[in-house]
């Protein structure tokens, strides 16, 4: 194949367990990507204030898409080049269904591309995977459940404060209440995570493709949990982690090593001849 973009998942994917770091050697195969002409793209359920300061000063360090595919930013001006929010009335319809089944859970509105939380009183816990990193300040505040859902959302989070409640069993239950405007999914983060319909990573992808005359059938994505199977797909070569989830790499057209591993540098520096 002719490999002209290559976009890559963060958490369990590009960086280490610590959920920070890019290891060496994927640095490295991604800088030579970039030499040789592709285009490489950070793409995460994380925002993208976070994944910035993950990806500053690596060759990844450029447009990055946040919040499974709902927002894109460059991160040289924090230009937001494109939102997708989920709508109010879809959003408060899915909260009080999913309350209605889980009522010690909370939620959380992301807003502002990526830049504001809005939660819900007694939430406990990061929304945001290692969220303590910021390239820029971002707003944190709690409030009633109805100012919660009274703005659209680029996503919804709902969690559960019993960790014996698995957000896969939230999502279960989201996909059967089947919500129109609604489209459920889970990152390996501890929470369900609730965006537009029709928009996931693969929706991002495309449009971000488009813009720069590629055809998917040159695109190369890596990604280890649910919110990646469908860029996984739309990909000519849909390349799940070692640790991936049984869905990831049902969706996937190979596998790879392991993230600990460096398995996102292993097919990049085949596929470079390197």
């Amino acid at each position: 194949m002719g490999v002209r973009l290559i976009a890559t998942d963060v958490d369990g994917t590009l960086v280490r367990s610590d959920h920070r770091t890019i290891s060496p050697r994927n640095r490295v195969a991604f800088a030579a990507a970039r030499q040789a002409g592709i285009d490489v793209l950070a793409i995460s359920g994380r925002q993208p204030y976070s994944i910035g300061a993950i990806v500053a000063g690596s060759p990844l360090e450029g447009f990055v898409v946040g919040s499974n595919g709902a927002v894109a930013v460059d991160l040289a001006n924090r230009h937001v080049l494109f939102e997708e929010l989920l709508d109010v009335d879809a959003q408060r319809t899915l909260a009080h269904a999913m309350l209605a089944e889980f009522p010690e859970a909370r939620v959380v509105s992301v807003r502002s591309a990526g830049n504001e939380y809005v939660a819900q009183h007694g939430y406990v816990g990061e929304q945001d995977p290692g969220a303590e990193n910021a390239l820029w300040p971002v707003s944190h505040r709690f409030a009633d459940l109805d100012d919660v859902l009274a703005e659209p959302s680029l996503k919804l989070v709902v969690k559960h404060p019993d960790p014996t409640v698995a957000p896969e069993q939230m999502l279960e239950v989201a996909r059967g209440l089947a919500v129109p405007g609604t489209h459920p999914t889970t990152s390996g983060a501890p929470f369900l995570e609730v965006g537009r319909a029709g928009v996931s990573k693969a929706s991002a992808l495309a449009r971000f493709a488009a813009d720069r005359g590629i055809d998917p059938a040159d695109v190369v994505t890596f990604g280890d949990n649910l919110n990646d199977v469908e860029m996984l797909r739309w990909a000519g070569l849909g390349v799940a982690m070692g640790n991936a989830v049984a869905g990831a790499k049902e969706a996937a057209d190979e596998v790879t090593l392991h993230h600990e591993a460096d398995g996102v540098a292993v097919v990049i520096e085949r596929l470079l001849g390197l």
